[in-house]
């Protein structure tokens, strides 16, 4: 049985949660229902770690990261807020997921699916250790946007971003498409050089996203994976770079 701690100031948001969890996750127990960060602190002190945390961002006292600063938390979290702004702070702190409000069933089910996947994948406490390096971790990851909902990709799990019509893509070796809010240049100087290569002014791809490529005039003509619906080239000036680079692999 899965024990559950749910950090929430709004009682409604906080019984909308609990009730979702009845339908969609009959096998739940609710370890506490807390509305600050001072309780959610004491609690915490006094009792076991539960196995999941959904916790809203901004409580009747303060930011709940406040309660992470005093608390060594060793349990996935879900930030729960009706504001995207505080995205990338949650991932400093045991984020397993960010659901904006309204929460809905769907939401909440990949949350919880999401749990259980990590926990059948990192066996004997081995989640409980993920999650307290996931912070190492940061800097090895991107996050994304389709529709309302954010995604955090690995770089391993990219395979190239691009520009279209002056917005930043990414496609990750799935062939899903996202949006992400930074420059090539910025996600360039993030990047792994061994790994990632400025193709030309509107591609920065992974090498193993690579599939072929050959010379054309001077210039390189390369075939990507997922395919992309135009032709990618590499300049005159950059195919010696490219060759050196994709040599050393």
């Amino acid at each position: 049985m899965m024990n559950v701690l749910i950090i929430e100031d709004e009682m409604p948001a906080r019984a909308k949660i609990v009730q979702m969890l009845s339908v969609i996750e009959g096998g739940c127990r609710i370890a506490a229902q807390l509305g600050s960060v001072k309780e959610s602190v004491e609690w915490l002190k006094n009792n076991p770690p539960p196995d999941l945390a959904f916790v809203d961002i901004q409580l009747s006292d303060d930011h709940s990261f406040e309660i992470f600063k005093q608390i060594a938390v060793k349990f996935p979290v879900v930030f729960t807020t009706a504001y995207d702004k505080y995205l990338l702070e949650s991932f400093e702190y045991n984020s397993i997921d960010y659901l904006l409000k309204p929460i809905s069933k769907e939401k909440l089910f990949r949350s919880i699916q999401k749990v259980k996947n990590l926990q059948q994948h990192f066996l004997e406490g081995k989640l409980q250790e993920f999650t307290q390096q996931r912070g190492s971790h940061d800097g090895q990851r991107v996050v994304a946007k389709k529709g309302t909902e954010f995604v955090t990709l690995h770089f391993t799990e990219i395979a190239y971003f691009y520009t279209e019509h002056k917005i930043v893509f990414v496609k990750d070796h799935d062939g899903r498409k996202l949006i992400v809010d930074q420059t090539l240049a910025e996600l360039e100087s993030r990047l792994d050089k061994k790994e990632f290569f400025r193709l030309n002014r509107k591609f920065l791809a992974n090498i193993s996203a690579i599939e072929k490529f050959k010379p054309d005039n001077g210039k390189i003509l390369v075939h990507v994976l997922p395919a992309m619906g135009e032709e990618i080239f590499v300049s005159k000036e950059t195919a010696p770079d490219f060759r050196q680079w994709i040599g050393k692999k």
